[in-house]
């Protein structure tokens, strides 16, 4: 069994320009506004390892209700996590898929499956404004009645130009994604799912719950966990699987810190990480390390 690759992740946000005001503080490249068909719009930040942030709004909430009512898991998902969460957090990890269809297979096979596939095309802006169709193919998996959390698989049918130039590059040095942190009552209920999205076995330890993906690791932690790492300020929202913090891989901590502090961005450092709050267009924990 060979362990996927995570592709990206999904942030629910308030609305992009807040969102993209914040993460521009944070020190990332923001790429422009990307408008899909059914009612969502994104403001995606890529990185060197050619994983990506995927901050997503409700641009044109009409058009998103009735995809939802037609059976579109993701805005369907996307409208659920909003209203239990305030708009903002974490929503999914998004595995990279060769064959979204096997995948969808696999889901139904391992009792996961979240629903019908879904394929789509949207416009993708180059650094230089030039504009070509990129075309997806997802396959949804979730936990049986969660709403809190899901995940899919996304095969890149007609994918992101291969240079990305000056979109990769960002202030903060970061280069990659390290680690994605999960919090569960009860993290043994994640494994089913997460075993079955990344294809790989769960290794329990002192730090939780441990996924080793092919590029990064997604942990799920309990409470006493989560504070211990996080502090007070870190909730469980209550039983259910939910997103807690994003890791980045940087390659100069000190220049991370450099550029967070000439953008009056609040952080403290502990145990070689640098940390930051959840604020409005950031809604969890932004980690740094080497």
């Amino acid at each position: 069994m060979t362990a996927k690759k995570i592709d990206h992740l999904v942030l629910p946000v308030g609305n992009l320009v807040q969102a993209r005001e914040r993460l521009s503080g944070l020190g990332f490249t923001v790429a422009p506004d990307g408008v899909h068909p059914f009612g969502t719009a994104n403001a995606c930040i890529f990185l060197e390892d050619g994983t990506y942030l995927e901050p997503i709004a409700l641009a044109d909430r009409r058009k998103a209700g009735t995809a939802a009512k037609r059976g579109n898991v993701f805005v369907e998902r996307d409208i659920a996590f909003r209203g239990k969460r305030g708009r903002q957090g974490l929503s999914a990890i998004v595995v990279a898929s060769d064959d979204a269809s096997d995948d969808h297979q696999r889901f139904v096979e391992g009792g996961v499956s979240a629903g019908e596939p879904l394929e789509f095309a949207r416009i993708i802006k180059s650094p230089e404004g030039d504009e070509r169709e990129g075309r997806f193919r997802l396959a949804f998996a979730a936990l049986e009645g969660a709403s809190e959390f899901f995940a899919f698989a996304c095969q890149r049918v007609v994918s992101f130009p291969q240079d990305m130039g000056s979109l990769r590059v960002h202030a903060n040095a970061v280069t990659g994604l390290k680690e994605v942190v999960l919090s569960s009552g009860v993290p043994g209920d994640s494994a089913r799912l997460l075993q079955s999205v990344l294809s790989v076995s769960a290794q329990e330890g002192e730090a939780g719950l441990v996924f080793a993906g092919e590029n990064a690791r997604v942990r799920v932690v309990d409470a006493d966990q989560l504070h211990q790492e996080f502090g007070p300020a870190a909730k469980l929202h209550g039983a259910e699987l939910c997103g807690q913090a994003v890791i980045f891989r940087t390659a100069d901590l000190a220049v991370t810190e450099i550029t967070l502090a000439a953008n009056d961005v609040a952080f403290i450092r502990r145990d070689g990480r640098v940390l930051v709050s959840p604020s409005p267009g950031q809604g969890v924990f932004f980690g740094f390390e080497e």
